[in-house]
């Protein structure tokens, strides 16, 4: 299972992306996380291991293009 969390237009740091996923998921565990390339663009991947014991997998976009 993948979800997307919602950032600002500025890039997030590796370490932020995986707290807020820990938060927006009830204090999950975090078991990994790493950055991967998407297109022209990348976005962090964590793997979350949730309190019923699913192991749930968010992408949160790392956007570092600035609004004008």
């Amino acid at each position: 299972m993948g979800l997307l969390l919602p950032v600002t237009a500025s890039a997030i740091s590796l370490e932020e992306a995986a707290r807020q996923a820990s938060r927006n998921n009830n204090n999950a565990k975090i078991l990994s996380a790493k950055t991967v390339k998407k297109g022209s663009g990348s976005q962090h991947e964590i793997k979350l291991l949730t309190k019923k014991g699913v192991v749930k997998t968010v992408r949160v976009p790392n956007s570092s293009k600035k609004k004008r």
